[in-house]
């Protein structure tokens, strides 16, 4: 079964990038401009310059999935990428809030516990 949850290590690229590429064109940006393993079951998020098409990519057994979103109204927040990198970590509860529009700018997160 196919799916993306907290498990999983997202990567948000920086640039904005066509979204008419498919998974060869998308894998391609990511084997030859960063140092990430494509194969490593990470998914890497892909925006158009206009901000309102988002694509998702991730190695599964067997071969890629790739998930598409278009918004018909409204952009996708643009993330403060730091470190200057070319791939940003996000985190799946931040990426979630980006898909249903939510302003990350001022969110505060209440302690809790995690295993080191």
């Amino acid at each position: 079964m196919f799916g993306l949850n907290e498990s999983i290590n997202f990567y948000l690229y920086k640039y904005p990038t066509d979204i008419r590429k498919g998974f060869n064109g998308l894998s391609g940006i990511v084997v030859n401009e960063t140092s990430y393993e494509i194969l490593s079951g990470d998914a890497f998020i892909f925006i158009n310059k206009q901000r309102n098409k988002m694509k998702i990519l991730r190695w599964e057994t067997g071969g890629f999935v790739l998930y598409y979103k278009r918004l018909e109204k409204g952009t996708f927040e643009v993330l403060k990428i730091e470190n200057n990198e070319l791939i940003y970590k996000v985190d799946y509860h931040k990426l979630v809030m980006l898909v249903n529009g939510v302003n990350t700018k001022n969110i505060t997160y209440r302690k809790r516990y995690k295993t080191a």
